[in-house]
């Protein structure tokens, strides 16, 4: 159970008008002496759409939506804005999704022609870099760190840095970190294949050995408890019931573990093999950024698996009320990490086909292109194109360069940005409490722009489903595209600037003490508005309310 906490604010910053009438932005910065406890969540029921609510009408620490369109946007004209989803494939036919997918009107359905010019053949709805034309799917991919170990290894195994030339020092250095996080990954790799192959034998033990007392297929939790009071000193018995019933509890059905144990495996063979091609199935050159002629428009592969591009595409959707915004859907994500290739022909194919915003949830550790993924931003940038993307899950400060993520606006070991149209997010949770950063969110105060909320997120999940997600940045990153996509829909005479600068001034300052652990201070603490750029959560009302003060006077 999870306490959450009412704010007074004492900043009032800005006045802007909607429809003539004067409205205000919510106090942007909160004191900590002022919060009090108010109620309580029970249920997950309770937590559905809770990134909604408005920090002081529902004491939550969300992004004043529904506060937004009651009282902002009830009779406010929009304009259709195109979010691209680059992520894995999304289920574009989903009860969820299907009238949000855009459609390129300019392309005729299923006639093998490229009838409007731009390099891709019957993209009616967008272009999954996955895929080829026999309709196979990258699902499994290396590493980029294993790239880069392949390409380089011959030029610097056993070598050490006194041993290169220096014009290939930051090569070097990049290869070594390969090595590093190659080898870290390996160990966990090993571990975590022989932790899933010990629960599939320890669940199969204790499902045999309670078949010879419950003689049904399909059991639940009262009947294991029935059996248990039956046998109460059959030990072996007592055993296998609470292995079972933990089982039952952890929702490891035969699926979910059959589903581990594949990417467990697919792990050690393909994601960490230096010896394995994963471009086999496209069939093109991932060093040839000119060769374009792969990939296909096909987005029926298998959703089940490669799950996420659907999950981030329904958290759009779900905040576009007035269906002010439709998603592109361009497939470049597998297991394993995104070529810088795929990364930059699909931007360029977001610009050109007339997105305002590019959601990017997915991050790496190592880039072995990022000169191509940075022109790509700089491209975006100069067509007025918003760049978000997820800060990633790994609990780290990101601005110390050991802990580098990509894609980004800057070079290796270089902070100085090439453009103005990056945004950047990590993930705050529910209430405003010294768990205000949720545990697994990465942080920075240089290369984290904002926090949104990416913890028990409802959206839209394979075969039609919708569910919660329990936590992750790449929730937080699609919701901060969605406003983005809100604000170019009612202020489309904004520049991807404008827009970026409006997200990070109107969020929410919050103070409180958070955990920052370091290998030094494991109890070391940081206010949660030093944490990021602008030190603030996301939030839909103020955003609104500063883009039509902006709009208005550009």
């Amino acid at each position: 159970m999870i306490k959450i906490k009412n704010s007074i604010v004492l900043l009032m910053v800005l006045i802007g008008f909607f429809s003539c009438k004067e409205v205000k932005l919510m106090p942007i910065k909160l004191d900590n002496k002022l919060l009090l406890k108010n109620k309580e969540l029970e249920s997950l029921k309770d937590f559905k759409n809770w990134q909604f609510n408005d920090i002081l009408i529902d004491t939550l620490a969300g992004i004043s939506l529904t506060r937004l369109y009651d009282s902002l946007l009830i009779n406010k004209k929009k304009k259709e804005v195109i979010v691209a989803v680059i992520d894995m494939p999304i289920e574009i036919n989903h009860i969820g999704l299907v009238d949000y997918i855009w459609t390129n009107k300019k392309e005729i359905p299923n006639n093998q022609i490229d009838d409007d010019g731009n390099g891709y053949i019957d993209d009616i709805h967008g272009w999954n870099f996955l895929n080829n034309l026999k309709g196979e799917n990258n699902d499994f991919v290396n590493y980029e760190y294993t790239r880069i170990i392949r390409k380089f290894n011959s030029r610097f195994d056993k070598k050490t840095i006194e041993a290169v030339e220096p014009k290939d020092t930051v090569l070097f250095k990049i290869y070594k970190r390969a090595r590093t996080l190659s080898k870290k990954r390996q160990e966990y790799a090993i571990e975590d294949l022989d932790y899933i192959t010990n629960v599939s034998k320890w669940k199969n033990e204790a499902e045999k050995t309670i078949s010879i007392y419950l003689k049904k297929e399909k059991y639940g939790l009262n009947d294991l408890d029935s059996l248990k009071k039956v046998f109460p000193k059959n030990k072996k018995l007592q055993e296998a019931i609470l292995k079972k019933s933990n089982f039952i509890n952890w929702e490891y059905t035969d699926t979910y573990i059959d589903d581990y144990k594949l990417k467990a495996k697919e792990r050690i063979n393909k994601l960490l093999n230096v010896n394995y091609n994963d471009r086999e199935i496209q069939a093109d050159n991932p060093e040839d950024i000119n060769n374009i002629k792969y990939g296909s428009p096909n987005f029926n592969v298998d959703i089940k698996l490669l799950d996420h591009g659907t999950k981030m595409a329904g958290i759009i959707a779900n905040l576009s009320l007035k269906r002010e915004i439709k998603i592109m859907p361009l497939a470049i994500s597998a297991f394993g990490n995104e070529h810088d290739k795929d990364i930059t022909l699909a931007i360029r194919y977001a610009v050109n086909n007339g997105a305002k915003v590019i959601n990017m949830s997915f991050s790496k550790q190592l880039s072995l292109k990022p000169k191509w993924v940075l022109e790509a931003i700089k491209y975006a940038n100069s067509k007025n194109v918003l760049i978000v993307n997820g800060a990633a899950n790994d609990s780290q400060d990101i601005d110390d360069e050991l802990n580098n993520r990509f894609p980004n606006d800057h070079n290796y070991f270089n902070n100085i940005e090439i453009s103005d149209n990056f945004l950047r997010v990590g993930s705050n949770g529910i209430y405003p409490d010294k768990n205000i950063k949720s545990s697994f969110s990465n942080y920075g105060k240089n290369e984290v722009d904002i926090f949104a909320p990416g913890e028990y997120i409802y959206t839209t999940f394979p075969n039609n489903n919708f569910d919660l997600i329990y936590g992750g940045t790449s929730a937080s990153s699609a919701l901060t595209s969605a406003v983005a996509g809100l604000i170019f829909s009612y202020y489309p005479n904004l520049t991807a600037s404008q827009v970026k600068h409006i997200l990070m001034d109107s969020g929410l300052e919050y103070t409180l003490e958070v955990s920052t652990p370091t290998k030094e201070d494991k109890n070391k603490t940081t206010p949660f508005n030093q944490l990021s750029k602008s030190g603030k959560v996301l939030n839909a009302y103020n955003a609104l309310i500063m883009a039509d003060s902006i709009s208005s006077s550009n």
